[in-house]
């Protein structure tokens, strides 16, 4: 299974459609947060078929209320809250929005993967059999739009620049 990772998109529009080619591509999509507005979960929901989406809350989302309600208009797209705790394809995975909840997720050994977003920096790290990812920022602002695409199977990554 192959699991694309996105954070920080922040109402870019533009950078999210750009990704969509690559998102559409994977089994399933996590966002770790900061994506905004509803207008942007609507473009998830219109733009990715029927490919589960799971999103969590950042700190710069705005109108939580709205969003669920727009949300509920697409079956594939769940709204998790501030965590995460999902199984996809036998892995144990977990996402939030912040660095430091994230690796002390990852610290419990209860997850092969953790993702996380916040300081919109892409990395990977290893912690046991745990995998501590952050796609960097779909958005752009500090000059690269990025994602990740983990490989259910072997946890490799692969990250993605995103044009647009």
């Amino acid at each position: 299974m192959h699991i694309a990772v996105i954070s920080d998109s922040h109402d870019n529009i533009w950078k999210l459609d750009a990704a969509l080619e690559h998102l559409r591509a994977a089994d399933v999509i996590l966002h770790c947060g900061d994506i905004c507005s509803p207008f942007m979960i609507r473009r998830l929901g219109e733009g990715l078929g029927d490919r589960p989406v799971h999103v969590v809350w950042g700190n710069n989302d705005g109108d939580k209320f709205l969003m669920a309600k727009v949300a509920q208009a697409f079956a594939h797209i769940t709204l998790h809250g501030e965590i995460a705790q999902i199984e996809l394809d036998g892995l144990a995975v977990a996402l939030n929005h912040y660095p430091v909840l994230a690796r002390g997720l990852a610290l419990t050994h209860e997850y092969r993967l953790v993702c996380y977003g916040h300081d919109h920096t892409a990395r990977d790290e290893r912690l046991g059999d745990c995998l501590l990812l952050n796609p960097g920022e779909l958005m752009g602002m500090g000059g690269h739009s990025t994602l990740a695409v983990v490989d259910s199977v072997d946890l490799s990554v692969t990250r993605l620049e995103v044009g647009g």
